[in-house]
């Protein structure tokens, strides 16, 4: 049962949601308390106690903060190197077209002999 929506297009949907939300509780919140002193958004701009401006205040704090981080998130995504887990430089080169981690020749003759040494055990079990 998939509906299509994935990647990007689901976080901004959830992110979009989320900053509703944040906007909506910040309505009902000024309906329901009393003696609300009025926001200030990053201490500089102060907003009416009004249900409107809690409903502002709420949606540009959380718009903002959780805008950056996952603009962080998408940053950091794309520098991740897309390497063996572990490996250094010198023993896993990724291959461009395919993306899968190449020797770099160094080990190919420890494999090998690895390879070698399975075979012999394998077939030692046959005798």
């Amino acid at each position: 049962m998939s509906t299509g929506v994935r990647g990007r297009r689901l976080v901004v949907g959830l992110y979009l949601g989320i900053v509703a939300f944040t906007g909506v509780i910040g309505y009902l919140a000024a309906g329901v308390v009393d003696g609300i002193t009025p926001p200030a958004f990053l201490f500089l701009i102060e907003f009416p106690a009004t249900r409107l401006g809690l409903a502002a205040y709420g949606a540009l704090t959380i718009g903002l903060f959780l805008g950056v981080l996952l603009w962080l998130v998408t940053i950091v995504s794309e520098r991740v190197d897309d390497e063996t887990p572990g490996a250094s430089d010198e023993e896993s080169v990724v291959d461009e077209t395919d993306g899968e981690s190449v020797d770099s020749g160094e080990n190919g003759a420890d494999d090998n002999r690895r390879d070698e040494e399975t075979t012999d055990e394998a077939g030692a079990d046959d005798h």
